[in-house]
């Protein structure tokens, strides 16, 4: 049996509530091989497909889990029990182009400035 606690079963919810797994994961796989897991078993016809980890964010239980992590220092107390399945959630976020980055400091520096001598 204390193999079998060294195992999560996580399932990945994505925005529009449908689920990736559940899947079984050793306690030690990092956070980063985790979205990797969730870009291969993307759906095809999902919209907002995420194109590198790095576009991907994994959240349970309220918080952003960091890619250097393992899925045994991101596990709550609660989901020690045996038998359950952690949901974590799944959030898309495309880094901004080029031609968004421009456009946002452009808004940033038309600033009107009056000077009275």
């Amino acid at each position: 049996m204390a193999g079998n606690q060294d195992q999560f079963e996580i399932k990945f919810r994505l925005t529009d509530g449908s689920d990736i797994g559940p899947k079984s994961f050793p306690a030690a796989t990092s956070i980063a091989t985790l979205k990797e897991s969730v870009l291969a078993q993307w759906p095809k016809d999902k919209e907002n497909c995420p194109r590198t980890i790095k576009d991907v964010k994994l959240i349970s239980a309220g918080k952003i889990l960091e890619n250097n992590r393992t899925v045994g220092e991101c596990q709550s107390p609660l989901c020690d029990t045996p038998d359950t399945v952690t949901t974590m959630h799944v959030v898309v976020q495309h880094p901004a182009t080029e031609k968004e980055k421009k456009a946002a400091s452009k808004a940033t520096q038309n600033k009107c400035m009056c000077i009275i001598l």
